[in-house]
């Protein structure tokens, strides 16, 4: 008998921090992957390209440069490879610079999710993965943060457009029976990391003796979650899409499950919530130096504390993330010095 063929991921924003790592762990376990990156400036391109590149090694990888929001793209590519899985990833990050550039969100965000679901409707894959955020919990005080609870009140532009991608999401599974998860993620760190996050811009400012800007004086907290337990939890959330159910009272206590849509919402986080100047010292023990430290106000936009409950992870997967700070921080300043040879 011929061998089988290999399963096929489509994996958009695939040059990106998360999409690289994904992409790399979908290869290994032997799946062909269609990765789709438009290399935007929003910050240095050699970066995107060095993940690509390497990428590009592997012979069941394939790329395609192009927006997202480009009309017909997507469905094409979904018309051509058939994907099993799509993990769409692509997106215009950053809080801050939403309050800069609201506009690219709205291209990238929100007609760009429109477009990937114009094609999965088209063209139906068996599951349908799409990155969210912490963000999207906006003012809720109540923690760790559910997905069951209510989630109505977004504190920036950006956690707008990622809460809006969900209910956008959530109407084509419950019109068109797509199995739709949402991945609440919860400030992701690691090797190859963005340079627009705080992990890079310590450990950029303080190898070079500039001083680090620690808003909220300090008084902050995050999720702080390990890019290769992320992706573990992606990995295990593909083989599990949801099913619409029968009936709401059949629906488990504390699963997200819609009542009327193969459609859930799953945080992925390393559930513990860490205080920002742990999160500083553990690079400065990394680095082996202080850094000058200048104590600011809390940025627009943002947020004092953010903490995951994993629970519906860890029952629909089994996996539950828990690589501590220290060691992925100390992982990220290895890649650091040997990637920028300082």
């Amino acid at each position: 008998m011929p061998a089988a063929l290999p399963r096929t991921a489509l994996v958009t924003g695939s040059a990106g921090f998360i999409g690289f790592h994904l992409c790399q762990r979908l290869l290994a376990e032997g799946w062909q992957v269609i990765g789709i990156d438009a290399l935007t400036d929003y910050y240095e391109v050699a970066l995107k390209q060095a993940r690509q590149a390497r990428l590009l090694e592997h012979p069941l990888f394939r790329t395609v440069t192009s927006r997202i929001e480009t009309p017909g793209m997507l469905e094409a590519h979904f018309a051509a490879h058939k994907p099993d899985a799509v993990i769409h990833l692509a997106a215009q990050a950053g809080v801050r610079y939403s309050i800069e550039n609201p506009e690219s969100y709205v291209e990238a965000n929100l007609i760009g999710t429109f477009r990937l679901l114009e094609a999965a409707r088209a063209h139906p894959p068996i599951h349908m993965l799409l990155a969210s955020t912490s963000s999207a919990y906006g003012a809720g005080v109540e923690m760790p943060y559910a997905e069951t609870q209510k989630a109505d009140f977004q504190m920036s532009f950006y956690a707008a457009t990622k809460k809006a991608n969900e209910a956008m999401a959530h109407s084509y599974a419950h019109l068109y029976d797509l199995p739709t998860t949402m991945l609440r993620f919860f400030t992701v760190y690691g090797p190859w990391g963005r340079p627009d996050m705080a992990l890079f811009k310590f450990t950029r400012a303080i190898l070079a003796g500039d001083p680090i800007n620690i808003y909220n004086h300090g008084q902050m907290r995050r999720d702080f979650t390990y890019v290769t337990d992320l992706v573990d939890g992606i990995l295990g959330l593909i083989g599990s899409p949801p099913a619409r159910p029968a009936a709401p009272e059949t629906i488990p206590d504390g699963d997200s499950l819609s009542p009327v849509a193969p459609f859930r919402i799953v945080n992925i986080g390393n559930s513990e919530t860490v205080p920002l100047m742990a999160f500083i010292e553990a690079v400065e023990a990394a680095l082996g130096q202080s850094a000058e430290k200048n104590f600011v106000d809390m940025q627009p936009g943002d947020v004092p504390a953010t903490w995951a409950d994993t629970g519906l992870l860890e029952r629909l997967t089994g996996y539950r993330p828990e690589t501590p700070v220290k060691d992925g921080v100390a992982r990220f300043v290895d890649w650091y010095r040997d990637y920028y040879d300082v």
